[in-house]
C-alpha cells in the first residue's frame, strides 16, 4: 500500500457535547527520547475542530507508574500504568535506545508483553523509529510494509523476516498499523495521521502552529548515505520553486534545467542526488499534492482541477490520484473535503492539456 493512501481509515468522531475526543496514548520505555516522546503531544495536542475544541485526547503511560529513564540526563514521571493502553483508540510507541532483547533478539518481556495485551483489537498502532521494534516483536506488522530509521532498517529486517521493510520512506501506513523513520520522520507521520482524519485544513492549521512543513509525502526517501554536495556544486531549489509556480502549465526538463544553468542530463543527475527521485516524478506528486489541496479545499469541478494541477483532463487526474492514492479524486474529495472553501480559493485559467513532451 502507498504510504499515503486514505484506504481503510480509523473513522474518529467529532467531538460533540457528552463524546470524548480520539484518545490517543503514548507508551513511554526505558532508554526513550524525550524529542519523540513529545511529538504526539504536540501535533495531536494542537489539532482542534472550528469550534476551538480538541480533537484529540493525548495521554502517557509507562510499563508501571512512575520514574521513566531517558536517554537524556533526565528522567520523566509517568503517572499512568499499563492499563491506560487498554482505553486508547491510537497507542503509539516512540522511540528508546534501551529495548533489551526487543532489539537483540526480537522477543517481547514479559512485562512489555503483559502490557499490550491491554491494547484492545482495532486500536490503531502507531511507531516512531525504533518503536517498530515493539510493534513488530508483538506481531503487529507481520505480512505488513513498515519503515524505521534507516540505520536500523537491515537488522531490522533480519530480526523480523515477515515484515517488509522500507528503508527508503519517511512513514508507511497500512491503515491500522502505521510506522515511521527516525526523528523528524515521526512529526511528519503524526502530521499524516490528523490529516487523514480531519483533512488537510486542521493538519496545516497544526503545522503552522507547530512551524513545521504542512505535507512531506510518506514515499519521499531518506536521503540514506548520500554525500553533502560540495558548496560549489549548484542545487537544484531554483528550479523546483520555479515549477511550483507553474503546475498548471506544460514543463520540460529542458526547462527546468535551464533555471539552473545545467545541461539536462547533469540536472537530472543533480535532482536525483538531492531528492532520491527523478524530476518526473516529483512534479507528478507535487501536481497530485496541488490536487489534494484543491479537492478538500474548493468545490471545483474535476476538468478544472486537471487543468489547475497540469494533468489537463479528468482522465488524467483520475489516473494519477487513483495511483498515488489508491482512490478516486471524487472518493478522495468526499472523504476529506472540508466544512467550506478556504479563503481565496484559485480558480482556474485555461490551462493545456497533458503532452506528450511534458514531464509526467
Amino acid at each position: 500500500m502507498d504510504a499515503t493512501q486514505p484506504q481503510k481509515t480509523q473513522e474518529t468522531p467529532e467531538p460533540s457535547e457528552g463524546r470524548r475526543p480520539h484518545r490517543v496514548v503514548v507508551l513511554a520505555l526505558t532508554g526513550l527520547l524525550p524529542f519523540e516522546l513529545g511529538m504526539p503531544h504536540r501535533i495531536f495536542g494542537r489539532a482542534k475542530d472550528p469550534a476551538g475544541r480538541p480533537l484529540y485526547e493525548i495521554l502517557t503511560c509507562g510499563l508501571a507508574p512512575g520514574a521513566v529513564r531517558t536517554d537524556a540526563d533526565f528522567a520523566i514521571h509517568v503517572e499512568h500504568g499499563p492499563e491506560l493502553l487498554g482505553t486508547a483508540d491510537t497507542v503509539v510507541v516512540p522511540a528508546s535506545h534501551e529495548l533489551g532483547p526487543v532489539h537483540e533478539r526480537g522477543a517481547l518481556t514479559d512485562e512489555l508483553a503483559a502490557a499490550l495485551a491491554h491494547i484492545r483489537p482495532g486500536t490503531r498502532l502507531v511507531s516512531i523509529c525504533t518503536g517498530g521494534y515493539v510493534l513488530a516483536a508483538a506481531g503487529y506488522l507481520d505480512g505488513r510494509r513498515a519503515t524505521t530509521h534507516w540505520a536500523y532498517a537491515e537488522h531490522f529486517q533480519r530480526l523480523f523476516p515477515a515484515v517488509r521493510v522500507d528503508a527508503n520512506v519517511l512513514y508507511t501506513d497500512d491503515g491500522d498499523v502505521l510506522t515511521s523513520a527516525g526523528v523528524a520522520a515521526g512529526i511528519d507521520l503524526c502530521l499524516h495521521i490528523v490529516r487523514r482524519d480531519h483533512g488537510a485544513a486542521v493538519a496545516n492549521d497544526v503545522a503552522r502552529r507547530t512551524v513545521v512543513p504542512p505535507h512531506r509525502d510518506g514515499g519521499q526517501a531518506q536521503f540514506i548515505a548520500r554525500p553533502v554536495p560540495k558548496p560549489q556544486v549548484a542545487s537544484t531549489t531554483a528550479a523546483r520553486a520555479w515549477v511550483l509556480d507553474r503546475l498548471h502549465e506544460p514543463l520540460r526538463l529542458s526547462d527546468l534545467a535551464r533555471q539552473e544553468a545545467m545541461s539536462v542530463r547533469t540536472f537530472t543527475r543533480r535532482f536525483r542526488e538531492e531528492s532520491g527521485i527523478s524530476p518526473g516524478e516529483w512534479i507528478t506528486g507535487q501536481r497530485v499534492e496541488r490536487a489534494r489541496q484543491l479537492l478538500e479545499q474548493t468545490d471545483l469541478p474535476m476538468e478544472q482541477v486537471a487543468r489547475e494541477t497540469g494533468f489537463g483532463t479528468a482522465q488524467s487526474l483520475r489516473k494519477h490520484v487513483q495511483a498515488a492514492l489508491g482512490v478516486s479524486p471524487t472518493a478522495y474529495r468526499r472523504t476529506f473535503k472540508a466544512t467550506a472553501p478556504a479563503p481565496g480559493s484559485p480558480t482556474s485559467p485555461d490551462g493545456p492539456s497533458d503532452d506528450a513532451g511534458s514531464v509526467h
